[in-house]
């Protein structure tokens, strides 16, 4: 009888220890399983990476390796810029993207959207931007510290633009303009037109409001106020042909483009240009090792763009001086004094904007060196512009009057509409910096008289 207990006993042991042993093994199965599954996720996630990249690189006449990126809900975000935001592309230095846009609000600033609905897609979103911007693109071995060189290659826009000022909010003239209006505008590139009225016809000069790079802090952050890092720089000067330069605060730098403009002035008085959305904006993006900066340059075929940005006007002009002395003291080896005595003979200074809450002003750089300032400052109209100026101590003061005086002009002078006169100021005027002393600013407001083809 012992025997037969001690018998059962061993036996009971044997397949306690096998069913441990089963156990053992089907764990180890199990995380074999599962390591090979998620390597073959992995690896199919690479694979469909790899794939989608292959896809969207094709042969063309541009430089480098040609990329394009279509504008999609997945390639695009609405109002906010963030270093954390994953790359929908990566390129080398060198390479071409040609690159698609949205209209603002995720497409939704369309044909039909009235001025009311525009108001309701930024009063629901407060503190988000309304620019959908393509990206963000990482660009291998840019770092910080580095400068990324952004050639704009071409820019072909869709087949319309708005222009608009929401009722009470933003722009130059908030309080005053209490009703809000918005023009939808057709875009003839045969012509390199759009009607504004019957009688009145915009030049097209299309251009990228916002090129810009990630920040280094981290977060989101509104794609509204332009900085170090460019954004919505609204410089109407950076058509096609042109070149941004811009200092690198992350790995990969990240860069975001949108805010698509077919003709804005320099001014955008009351918060739009003629806004549109890009078929193609073609980039050439390289590296520069070597040489830093801290704030965004541009080049044109004639010029150096030097930057000054604040949220007042006289902090961004003494910003954009400092920057354009500097500038100057590198490109003519001479002494900061000596630039900061230049200046005011060849620099031709200019508001960029007066709406984004950070203000910007550029000045245009001859790279002649025997040229001096290439343009005037009348005071009154003459028979090519219409003219308002003004002068004073705060610029910000100084922008507003001649501003408000160009709108009263227009009504007075062509029988506009006090909401079209602001919109046609906004895509058409000219304000240019006549005087820049700390005791005295002037400002010059030009809108040429040619933009009526009827009377």
């Amino acid at each position: 009888m012992q025997n037969i207990q001690k018998s059962i006993a061993q036996l009971r042991d044997s397949w306690k220890s096998l069913r441990l042993k089963w156990l053992s093994l089907g764990l180890a199965v199990f995380a074999v399983i599962f390591a090979t599954a998620a390597y073959a996720q992995q690896v199919q996630e690479m694979d469909a990476k790899a794939t989608i990249a292959l896809l969207r690189t094709t042969d063309a006449s541009y430089p480098g390796k040609v990329h394009l990126l279509p504008a999609t809900l997945e390639t695009t975000q609405w109002g906010w810029f963030n270093n954390a935001q994953p790359p929908v592309m990566e390129i080398d230095s060198g390479d071409t993207v040609v690159v698609e846009t949205m209209m603002h609000s995720h497409n939704q600033v369309v044909p039909g959207k009235t001025v009311d609905e525009l108001k309701k897609l930024r009063t629901d979103f407060p503190g988000r931007g309304p620019h959908t911007v393509t990206g963000p693109i990482y660009v291998r071995d840019a770092k910080p510290g580095d400068v990324l060189k952004v050639d704009i290659l071409r820019v072909v826009p869709r087949a319309y633009a708005a222009n608009f000022n929401l009722p009470g909010l933003f722009g130059l003239f908030p309080d005053r303009f209490q009703n809000g209006q918005v023009k939808y505008l057709y875009l003839d590139m045969e012509q390199k037109v759009a009607k504004f009225t019957p009688e009145i016809e915009i030049p097209l000069e299309p251009f990228p409001g916002t090129i810009g790079v990630a920040r280094a802090e981290a977060g989101e952050y509104s794609t509204v106020p332009p900085g170090p890092y460019a954004g919505n720089l609204d410089i109407r000067d950076l058509t096609a042909g042109t070149t941004l330069y811009i200092p690198v605060f992350v790995d990969g730098a990240l860069l975001w483009t949108g805010d698509s403009h077919a003709a804005q002035g320099n001014g955008e008085i009351n918060l739009t240009a003629l806004e549109t959305a890009f078929k193609e904006l073609v980039l050439n993006v390289s590296v520069i090792k070597g040489q830093s900066l801290t704030m965004p340059r541009g080049e044109t075929p004639t010029d150096w763009i030097t930057i000054g940005l604040d949220q007042s006007l006289d902090t961004a002009l003494e910003m954009a001086k400092t920057e354009t002395v500097k500038f100057l003291a590198e490109q003519r080896s001479i002494t900061l004094e000596a630039a900061a005595e230049l200046m005011p003979r060849v620099s031709d200074c200019r508001i960029s904007q007066v709406v984004n809450r950070v203000r910007g002003i550029h000045c245009l750089n001859p790279k002649n060196p025997r040229a001096a300032r290439p343009v005037d400052y009348p005071t009154s109209s003459n028979a090519e512009y219409f003219v308002t100026s003004d002068r004073g101590s705060d610029l910000n003061q100084v922008m507003a009057n001649a501003s408000m005086a160009m709108i009263q002009l227009l009504q007075q002078e062509k029988g506009l509409s006090e909401l079209d006169a602001y919109g046609l100021a906004s895509v058409q005027m000219d304000c240019r910096i006549s005087k820049m002393d700390a005791e005295e600013k002037g400002l010059s407001c030009v809108l040429p008289k040619s933009v009526w083809v009827k009377s």
